[in-house]
């Protein structure tokens, strides 16, 4: 996956070279952390932490060098959960910018509950808003067709939170989370924000190495199907400066973990805690963290 702001033009020339030399980049940058996540996960089957009809996906990308350092499974498309949130946003904000939607006070109070709280009523009303999940699907993909190649809207949230048929990939979270730190989505800077609210995420909160005050932008997914976040992180350099970089991982169960949800989630919660601990060990080796 190569991600070029839009706001940089360049020759068509100018672009299969960065391509070319993006994937080689990528190969070599990318390849020690992309097995170093492999190995772990492969090590955490083997122990039995995951089981073999769970599917999982991962995708690494350095904001400040412009690369992708890791693309597991990056492409298949899995069960988004409330990862599909940001989402509605851009789809609401769309049509606030288009001059069919207003960004009132009760919208604003229930874009912030869709995306801090993970409201699911909230979620509901913002989709209906836009037309329903067939309409903002359509919307979505006719006016940012390269961040929901995967992206499927088949259903509102149903009752108890229990939403299994939309679908998301690693590489598309990926595509937004890019374009909305480099402000190309329109209200990128209040969908930031509402991402940036105290909440629950699984990439910095206990994680061993992420030091204390790291800001993190993102959305969780949680079903008895699905465990995952998507996100960003902005690392402090000793510089001075920040180093951006963004992470996704994504754990889906090929059954409905009921009975032992509550540790089943836990526990799988940890797994992405332990992979974006390797990607900031990485990290630190790359910037001066």
């Amino acid at each position: 996956m190569t991600l070029i702001p839009s706001w940089r033009l360049f020759s068509l020339a100018t672009i299969f070279a960065l391509i070319a030399v993006s994937t080689t980049d990528r190969v070599e940058a990318g390849s020690v952390l992309e097995g170093r996540i492999e190995n772990h996960i492969k090590g955490l089957r083997s122990k039995g932490v995951l089981r073999g009809d769970e599917r999982t996906a991962w995708l690494v990308y350095d904001l400040t060098e412009e690369q992708e350092l890791v693309s597991i499974n990056g492409h298949t498309p899995l069960q988004a959960a409330s990862m599909i949130k940001p989402y509605l946003a851009l789809a609401f904000f769309h049509e606030v910018k288009a001059g069919k939607l207003t960004y009132g006070t009760t919208a604003k109070r229930h874009m912030e509950l869709m995306i801090q709280k993970s409201n699911n009523d909230s979620t509901n009303w913002v989709m209906r808003q836009t037309g329903g999940p067939a309409a903002t699907e359509a919307l979505l993909k006719k006016y940012y067709p390269s961040l929901c190649r995967d992206i499927r809207l088949i259903e509102y949230i149903p009752a108890g939170g229990k939403t299994y048929r939309n679908l998301g990939s690693a590489t598309d979270y990926a595509r937004f989370l890019h374009a909305l730190w480099y402000k190309q989505l329109p209200y990128s800077e209040e969908i930031l924000r509402t991402m940036a609210m105290p909440g629950i995420d699984r990439l910095y909160t206990d994680v061993e190495s992420v030091p204390e005050g790291t800001r993190v932008y993102n959305k969780t997914g949680s079903t008895a199907m699905c465990c995952g976040d998507m996100g960003i992180l902005v690392a402090r350099g000793r510089d001075g400066r920040t180093y951006p970089y963004l992470v996704v991982g994504i754990i889906e169960s090929g059954k409905r973990n009921t009975s032992s949800y509550s540790t089943w989630i836990s526990r799988r919660a940890d797994v992405i805690r332990e992979v974006s601990n390797l990607v900031y060990l990485d990290m630190k080796q790359r910037h001066p963290l």
